[in-house]
């Protein structure tokens, strides 16, 4: 069995549609949700947050400098479409595990997605998950 190990793991995003209002708005950890059968199937971990008086160009480069930092490589930034691309390979299999962060202006606010996706046959423990996609997503606030 291989476990990933979660540096402080950080996920991608899919935007979700848009037009929520800040009030609207829930934080990271409670936007948290995971999809899959751990081992049987691809997990999918995905939450989000608004990033109150932010511009999305504004977040990007905190947002990417948050995912290279939490180990992830092949770190790429598409700024025209507000998207961050990495990969993540620490259990030696050479089966990577993919992130995507998604800045989409959201009103006055920037709503970030994070989706981290682990392959069948591997885990991420849940709470080390969610707790290094919101430091990701705090990283923009900064």
């Amino acid at each position: 069995m291989r476990h990933i190990a979660l540096k402080s793991l950080t996920l991608a995003a899919i935007a979700l549609p848009a037009g929520l209002s800040e009030a609207q708005a829930q934080p990271c950890a409670t936007n948290f949700k995971s999809a899959g059968v751990p081992m049987i199937s691809t997990i999918t971990y995905r939450t989000w947050d608004l990033i109150p008086n932010r511009k999305p160009a504004a977040v990007l480069g905190p947002l990417a400098r948050a995912v290279a930092a939490d180990g992830f490589d092949n770190v790429q930034t598409d700024k025209a479409g507000g998207v961050i691309t990495a990969m993540q390979e620490v259990t030696g299999s050479g089966r990577p595990q993919f992130l995507r962060v998604t800045a989409k202006a959201s009103g006055p606010a920037t709503r970030v997605d994070i989706v981290f996706t682990v392959q069948a046959g591997q885990i991420a423990e849940e709470n080390g998950t969610r707790s290094a996609m919101c430091k990701i997503i705090a990283s923009a606030r900064r």
